[in-house]
């Protein structure tokens, strides 16, 4: 739908759990998110931002923000180092659930935290942690959606990226996806705290295991078949002469 994200609304919805701080624009939520939480924010608050300037995705790319369409925000969290270790899962599985919870499509997961429908990225996901010791202090979880962007119209995104109003030829009130994430979000993290299948579930979902893939994470380039997740997210592959390699993170490239 057009027009603003109405704050006031989406904040009544949700638990004490969440405190939404919004603003029009920003550079990037994750940067106003630090700002915040070394200020002394609680766990809980969650900047919204209408539009990024300098919105940041993974492997330090930058992030497509156009204004009023999608969702940008990023959430300050103070975990035990049991959560931490499964937000990889957490937060892309709460983004997934909490789109279809809304909308009648069907998500999957490309390893290890990008969301996708019909091999298009919907949302994307990333993490900053913060050890003191060997303890979590912070975990800033910034996520962008795409729901009423038409991603065919950028041509470095088409082929590439999706949005929800693309599949489904209307828009959508953006405040109710927002809402049903972090309802996923609380929930996910309360079971992954209790021990609960975060982890099954997540799997359940990606759609790299049993493909022949290419992962490249820094200057290392690993070849083979994606063929398990460790406990902690981290992805299984064999490579063509039958050794393994365990990788904890990477960009993933899916062979036909």
């Amino acid at each position: 739908m057009s027009g603003e994200i109405d704050v006031e609304r989406v904040q009544a919805s949700l638990s004490e759990r969440w405190r939404l701080v919004y603003r029009r624009e920003v550079d990037s939520t994750m940067t106003v998110a630090r700002a915040l939480a070394n200020a002394g924010a609680p766990a809980g608050t969650v900047v919204l931002a209408e539009e990024q300037t300098a919105g940041r995705g993974r492997m330090g790319r930058s992030w497509v923000s156009v204004g009023g369409v999608n969702l940008y925000f990023t959430a300050i969290l103070r975990p035990s180092l049991t959560v931490l270790r499964q937000l990889a899962m957490v937060v892309p599985l709460a983004v997934a659930e909490g789109v279809e919870a809304v909308c009648p499509v069907r998500t999957e997961i490309k390893w290890p935290n990008d969301v996708q429908m019909d091999g298009l990225k919907l949302s994307g996901v990333l993490i900053d942690a913060e050890l003191r010791g060997d303890e979590p202090a912070l975990a800033l979880v910034g996520v962008g959606i795409n729901v009423n962007f038409a991603a065919g119209s950028v041509p470095e995104l088409r082929g590439i990226a999706t949005s929800l109003s693309e599949r489904l030829g209307q828009p959508l009130e953006r405040g109710e996806v927002l809402r049903a994430v972090l309802m996923r979000l609380a929930t996910l993290l309360d079971e992954s705290e209790r021990g609960g299948a975060v982890r099954d579930r997540w799997r359940a979902r990606l759609n790299t295991l049993g493909r022949r893939i290419t992962v490249r994470a820094g200057e290392t380039i690993e070849t083979g078949l994606a063929v398990d997740v460790t406990d902690d997210g981290g992805l299984v592959l064999e490579r063509d002469d039958g050794s393994r390699a365990v990788l904890a993170a990477g960009e993933v490239t899916l062979h036909t």
